[in-house]
C-alpha cells in the first residue's frame, strides 16, 4: 500500500508534466510495475473489489450531478445505459462466435455483457479533464452512472445459460425490472434516513462519517436481496446530493467536500493502478505473452473494434432516428448532431467493473481464458486510446453549447439576484422601531455588494481586467497577512490557537478570491 501510494503520486506528477490523463499514466505504470523482479503478483477479489471502489465513487457521480438536466435528458441516458449496452453485448457476441465458432454463444453473450458498459470511474477521470457540452456531458455521466447495472445483470444471465443450458427472455426482463426496481426503492430508503437522521447527529465529523457510510449501506443491502446494488447506490447519491444543501451546514459542507474530494482522488487513482498491476497475473493464467499473440491477438484486436464501432453506430442510429421523427412531426427531441454524435461514440472507456466482472467468471467457464484477456485489452485500449486523444477530438471537433442547454441566468445574474434578496434582509433588520440606523456598516456593505453586483450582469468582459486586478491584490494582501501572522507565530508573540483561527479567516479569503477570479 505504501509503494502503491508512492506510485500514484509520483504517476500523477508525470501525468502532470507530460500533460496526459492521470488514469493513462496510472494504468501504463502498473502494468509496468507489474513485471518488475521482486514485486509480488497482483490478484484482485472481484466482489472485493466492486464493494470497495464502486459504490463511493458512484455515489460521488450521483452527488455532483444536474438533477433537472439527468431528468430533462432520461431517455436519451436509458438508451445508452440499456440500449446501447445490450446492442453492444450482442454485436460482440455475434463477431466472437464467428471468430471462434466453437465458443458457445452464453460465453460470447458474456463476454459481451462484460465489456459492453462504459466505466464510471474511467468516465470521470477523462472527463472531469475536458470541456463539453452540458447536453453531451450529462448523457456520458447518467449513462456511467446506470449501465453497470445493465451489463451485470446480462452477465449473469448469459452466465446462467452457459451453466445450466437454459434461457428465458420473459424471465431475463422480468428479473430485470425487479432488479432495478427493488434497487431504487433500497437506495431510496437508505437516502430518506440519511436526510433524517444526519442532522441530528450535531457533529460535524459524524455527519460525513454517516455520509461515508450511505453509499456501502446501499449497495451492500440491495446486494444482500439480490437486487441492483449501482442502482441503489445512484439512488441514495441522488437524493442525498439533493438534500446536503439543506442537511450540511458551511462548516461540515466545506470539510466534507475536502474529506471527499481526496478520498475519490485515492480511490480513482488506486483502480487504475491496480487494473494495471494485475496484468501479470492475468497473462501468467493464459500461458504467457507468447500464447496471447499467437492465438488470441487477431480475435481480440477483432472483439476491440466491433465494440468501438457498435458504440459508433447506436450514436449516430439513434441521432438519425430522432431527426426521422422530427421529420414526421414530433419535435420534442433534439438531435444530437454528427459533432456530439461522434464524441459520444468516441467517449466509451472500460475500466474496473469490466475486469472485477470478467474475473469473476467461473472457473470451468468455457473460453473464460479468451474472456480475460480480451477484458484486460479492452480496458487498455479505450483508456490508452481514447482517453489520450479524447480531449483532442472535442478540440477539433469545436462543439458548443446549444442555446436550449445553457442555463437561463448566467453567474453573474444569478450573484446579482442573490445580492439583492440579502440587501432586502438587511435593509428590514438594520434599523430599529422609529427608523434610525442600527447597522450602517452593514448596511452600506449589503447595499455596494448588491449595486456592484447589478452593474457587473451581463457586462462581464467590460469589467474583467479591472476584475482580475482587484481580487490579484486581494491576493496579495491575503498573503502579506499571513506572512506576518506566522513572523508572529515564530516570534512567539501569538499562540496555536490565534494561528489557526486568524489563518482559516485569510483561508476563506483567498478561496474567495481565488472563486472570483476564476
Amino acid at each position: 500500500m505504501v509503494v502503491m501510494l508512492l506510485a500514484i503520486i509520483l504517476l500523477h506528477y508525470a501525468a502532470h508534466r507530460l500533460r496526459l490523463p492521470p488514469a493513462v499514466a496510472l494504468l501504463s505504470g502498473g502494468a509496468l510495475f507489474a513485471f518488475l523482479p521482486g514485486l509480488p503478483v497482483i490478484t484482485l477479489d472481484p466482489t472485493l473489489v466492486l464493494v470497495i471502489f464502486l459504490p463511493p465513487l458512484l455515489m460521488d457521480g450521483a452527488w455532483f450531478i444536474a438533477l433537472r438536466h439527468l431528468h430533462r435528458h432520461m431517455i436519451g441516458i436509458a438508451g445508452l445505459a440499456v440500449g446501447a449496452v445490450i446492442f453492444t453485448t450482442v454485436v460482440v457476441a455475434l463477431v466472437t462466435h464467428w471468430l471462434l465458432p466453437g465458443l458457445p454463444w452464453a460465453a460470447c453473450a458474456a463476454l459481451g455483457a462484460i465489456v459492453s458498459p462504459p466505466d464510471a470511474i474511467s468516465a470521470r477521470a477523462i472527463l472531469q479533464r475536458v470541456r463539453l457540452p452540458r447536453r453531451l456531458a450529462i448523457l456520458l455521466e447518467g449513462e456511467s452512472l446506470f449501465n453497470d447495472a445493465s451489463g451485470i445483470v446480462l452477465f449473469r444471465f448469459a452466465i446462467a445459460a452457459g451453466v445450466t443450458g437454459t434461457f428465458s427472455l420473459v424471465d431475463a426482463l422480468q428479473n430485470f425490472a425487479l432488479l432495478a426496481i427493488g434497487g431504487g426503492l433500497i437506495g431510496a430508503t437508505v437516502g430518506a434516513a440519511w436526510v433524517l437522521l444526519v442532522p441530528r447527529l450535531d457533529d460535524k465529523y459524524l455527519m460525513i462519517a454517516a455520509s461515508l457510510l450511505a453509499p456501502w449501506a446501499s449497495y451492500l443491502l440491495a446486494e444482500a436481496g439480490h437486487l441492483s446494488g449501482v442502482i441503489a447506490t445512484v439512488t441514495t447519491g441522488l437524493i442525498c446530493g439533493w438534500y446536503q444543501h439543506v442537511v450540511f451546514s458551511a462548516t461540515v459542507r466545506m470539510n466534507g467536500t475536502a474529506f471527499w474530494a481526496v478520498m475519490i482522488f485515492l480511490m480513482e487513482a488506486f483502480v487504475f493502478l491496480l487494473i494495471g498491476s494485475s496484468l501479470r497475473g492475468v497473462i501468467d493464467r493464459v500461458g504467457g505473452f507468447d500464447v496471447v499473440l499467437r492465438d488470441m491477438a487477431g480475435p481480440v484486436l477483432a472483439v476491440l473494434l466491433a465494440l468501438i464501432l457498435a458504440r459508433f453506430a447506436w450514436a449516430f442510429g439513434a441521432d438519425g432516428i430522432i431527426r426521422l421523427l422530427r421529420g414526421m412531426g414530433l419535435k420534442r427531441y433534439q438531435p444530437m448532431g454528427a459533432r456530439a454524435a461522434t464524441v459520444l461514440g468516441w467517449a466509451g472507456m472500460r475500466g474496473v467493473v469490466t475486469l472485477a466482472v470478467a474475473l469473476s467468471v467461473p472457473e470451468d467457464f468455457p473460453g473464460r481464458d479468451f474472456i480475460l484477456v480480451t477484458a484486460f485489452a479492452v480496458i487498455i485500449g479505450t483508456v490508452l486510446v481514447q482517453g489520450t486523444t479524447l480531449g483532442l477530438v472535442i478540440r477539433l471537433l469545436g462543439l458548443e453549447e446549444p442555446d436550449a442547454d445553457r442555463p437561463r441566468m448566467t453567474m453573474s445574474q444569478a450573484e446579482a439576484a442573490m445580492a439583492k434578496a440579502q440587501l432586502a434582509v438587511v435593509e428590514v433588520h438594520a434599523r430599529d422601531a422609529d427608523g434610525t440606523v442600527v447597522h450602517p456598516r452593514l448596511l452600506d456593505r449589503y447595499t455596494r455588494q448588491a449595486t456592484i453586483a447589478h452593474s457587473y450582469a451581463g457586462q462581464e468582459a467590460h469589467f474583467a481586467e479591472a476584475l482580475h486586478a482587484h481580487f490579484d491584490l486581494i491576493l496579495k494582501a491575503v498573503a502579506a497577512g499571513r506572512a506576518e501572522l506566522l513572523r508572529l507565530h515564530r516570534n512567539g508573540d501569538i499562540d496555536e490557537d490565534t494561528l489557526q483561527e486568524l489563518e482559516r479567516d485569510l483561508d476563506i479569503e483567498e478561496l474567495g478570491a481565488l472563486a472570483a477570479k476564476n
